[in-house]
């Protein structure tokens, strides 16, 4: 027993002075300790998708240059690789920088973020550019950008903030205000319009309150408002209504864009069969739509083969994974709805995706998240994981409860 209180008090005579050198470390190195505190793996996993990305787009980008070349426009086979290398180089400062924010600053800027798209997005419908019959961006002149795309992490931690206000007075109507908010964005989204990325606001927003702690009466009302709200999207909301019809009921007579777009997706992605047909060798590819955003998923099928694929899926699961792991014991309310909800929309993205790919979906026009090309996409994308990894930050030598335990002899 005493060679025990011995080695304890030990360890309490040591604490200070291992302290004191970890924050004169911090003082002097502020990289350092965000290099010790940040999810390396997580942050692995998401520059490795990037890498990912870049292969793919390089794959695809002949088709789509081919597919948008006319006689007085020519497009050069490689454009959209050297594009999306820009878009990947302003990205990942984006990505690294947020990630180093304290959680409090990090939080109020999201909230200001979120404020400044929410307007854009308003804006949307009167000032927007229109390409393939939606509107969905604002041209800045030097590039076109997507407010939905930046609005959706900046939101997610907007609710998750509003409805961690929970735990401190119960009473507070965290529902209806985060419920006529993300109406009001679903409003605005559909009427661009963007089913795709209305369900994901919606689905996030869903798995929010439930993650809140709300009674299993309210989560059974909830999941009955969404029923609801999907039957009334159907009949009174024409996008919907024809995205559902020709997945489910597909005219084949009248061939229908959505349908041949998947048709088509599920062609390339099973003509590579297991391992594909190599780097640039794909063929069908070149009748695929939008090759190199909202498909590429079959293109890497069809030119390295299924078990890319799966090992894709597995990285996007992988990483949501490793999320909901770091949660476990986490017990600030707010981090663990923001980090939850930011994993969920990657999750669910990605899912959504892949699924309109293997023809599991109708399609919705949303890219693969780091994969798929676009620069609102990939900056936003970088914004919201960077917020992600700024979250799930810790300290492991003085934010563990069990190290703590250890060093104070009980």
């Amino acid at each position: 027993m005493s060679g025990a209180g011995d080695e304890a008090v030990a360890g309490r005579a040591q604490l200070p002075a291992l302290r004191g050198g970890l924050l004169g470390t911090a003082r002097a190195s502020p990289l350092l300790v965000w290099f010790r505190e940040v999810d390396r793996m997580l942050l692995l996993f998401t520059l490795l998708l990037m890498a990912v990305g870049l292969v793919a787009v390089g794959s695809a980008s002949p088709a789509s240059a081919r597919r948008y070349s006319d006689g007085a426009h020519q497009v050069a086979s490689m454009y959209y690789f050297w594009r999306q290398l820009i878009w990947v180089g302003a990205s990942v400062p984006v990505l690294f920088a947020v990630s180093m924010l304290p959680a409090t600053l990090a939080r109020r800027l999201s909230l200001i973020g979120a404020c400044v798209f929410l307007v854009l997005l308003i804006l949307v419908p009167f000032i927007g550019s229109e390409a393939n019959g939606a509107r969905r961006w604002i041209d800045f002149g030097v590039a076109e950008l997507q407010p939905s795309e930046f609005l959706k992490p900046l939101f997610i931690v907007s609710m998750a903030w509003i409805l961690s206000l929970r735990a401190k007075d119960p009473e507070l109507p965290v529902l209806a205000v985060t419920g006529v908010l993300t109406a009001l964005v679903a409003v605005l989204l559909m009427m661009q319009p963007d089913f795709g990325q209305t369900m994901v606001f919606a689905i996030v927003w869903i798995l929010l309150l439930v993650i809140s702690g709300l009674s299993p009466a309210a989560i059974a009302g909830l999941f009955g408002t969404a029923v609801a709200g999907v039957v009334a999207a159907y009949l009174f909301y024409d996008t919907a209504r024809i995205r559902i019809n020709s997945f489910l009921f597909p005219d084949k007579d009248k061939a229908l864009a959505e349908h041949y777009q998947t048709d088509m997706a599920e062609r390339t992605l099973t003509a590579g069969g297991w391992t594909g047909t190599g780097p640039g060798m794909g063929q069908v590819k070149y009748r695929l739509p939008e090759a190199h955003t909202d498909y590429i998923f079959s293109v890497v099928g069809e030119e390295f083969g299924l078990l890319a694929c799966a090992a894709i899926a597995a990285l996007y699961l992988a990483i949501v994974l490793r999320v909901l792991l770091k949660l476990i014991d986490e017990e600030d309310p707010f981090r663990l709805l923001a980090a939850a909800g930011l994993a969920a929309q990657f999750g669910v993205q990605a899912a959504i995706n892949m699924a309109v790919n293997t023809g599991l979906a109708p399609s919705k026009g949303m890219t693969l998240p780091f994969i798929s090309y676009g620069g609102s996409s990939m900056i936003a994308l970088s914004l919201g994981m960077g917020l992600l990894l700024a979250f799930t930050r810790r300290n492991p030598y003085l934010k563990r409860s069990s190290y703590t335990v250890r060093w104070s002899g009980r």
